[in-house]
């Protein structure tokens, strides 16, 4: 009967320190270290039932606050650009490789911070090409909030205009 006990404990012991380690390393401790397990009627440990997610309007410095990738021109090149909470970003080439970085502002931040925010992209059109074609010009992919635009030269709504002029060049 001992034996069953000390392997139950070891049990719900990993549960626990799966449970603590499943927030995607984000760094971030859970408040208890049980968040998230229940146990059953059976005695197992089993998953809590989880709140509805509400949207962070800032993420924590190692999240990704945008990702832009932009396809086409004349040469036909891709790149990509993340930035983080913390405003540092990544620049990838078309191999995602990485291509540069750095760190913006605090202003430069603020910036990209308020034109994310003013372009309210769980209201925008999830593909905007309506406007004239331009010939050689650029198609623009971006992520925030959990959502993604898609746009091209000719068709780029304001808002995101301003988005885009905010975030570092995709090539260096």
């Amino acid at each position: 009967m001992r034996g069953l006990r000390v392997v139950g404990a070891a049990l719900v012991s990993v549960v626990v320190l799966c449970a603590c380690g499943a927030g995607g390393g984000s760094g971030e401790a859970s408040a208890s270290p049980s968040a998230g397990v229940s146990a059953s009627p059976s005695g197992a440990p089993s998953p809590a039932p989880s709140a509805s997610p509400s949207p962070s309007p800032s993420p924590s410095p190692a999240e990704s606050l945008v990702r832009m990738t932009r396809t086409g021109g004349f040469a036909g090149r891709t790149s990509s650009v993340l930035v983080k909470g913390d405003g540092s970003w990544t620049r990838l080439d078309g191999n995602a490789k990485p291509a540069g970085s750095g760190k913006l502002t605090p202003q430069e931040l603020e910036r990209l911070r308020s034109a994310l925010t003013a372009a309210d992209f769980a209201h925008l059109p999830r593909v905007s090409k309506s406007g004239t074609p331009v010939y050689d010009g650029f198609e623009y992919t971006l992520v925030h909030g959990g959502f993604e635009v898609v746009t091209a030269d000719g068709s780029v709504p304001p808002a995101l205009q301003d988005v885009l002029s905010a975030l570092p060049p995709p090539e260096g």
